[in-house]
């Protein structure tokens, strides 16, 4: 499938909802920052926990690295001193052909996130 690793947006579904009219997965970190914020598999939770506490519902988009620069679309890792790691910027709109899963990502009863079954796999 793809070479490169793999990274994960935590997207609200009314921005996936948008991309699957104009084929482009985009949201408000790239119109206000100028990139995407992505993370790395191991990332996931804790960003959750930081970032989407209280959100009843969102998806987990998988991404193909290759296929962004196959596009032409600019990823960087940029360090973040706040959580003392790099994480994935994605310089533009996400096209759909880069997106290789879109997983159900709900908080537990308790507010807790899990990773999805899916991700679990090897």
């Amino acid at each position: 499938m793809s070479s490169l690793p793999r990274i994960y947006r935590i997207a609200d579904p009314a921005d996936w909802k948008s991309a699957q009219q104009t084929g482009f997965f985009a949201s408000a970190d790239l119109a206000a920052e100028g990139f995407i914020h992505c993370s790395e598999k191991h990332q996931i939770l804790e960003t959750a926990r930081r970032y989407y506490a209280g959100c009843p519902e969102v998806l987990l988009l998988e991404i193909a690295e290759d296929r962004l620069t196959e596009a032409g679309v600019r990823v960087e890792r940029e360090w973040m001193a706040a959580r003392n790691e790099a994480f994935a910027h994605v310089f533009g709109p996400i096209p759909q052909a880069a997106i290789l899963r879109v997983l159900a990502f709900t908080a537990s009863s308790n507010g807790q996130f899990e990773l999805p079954a899916e991700l679990h796999e090897g």
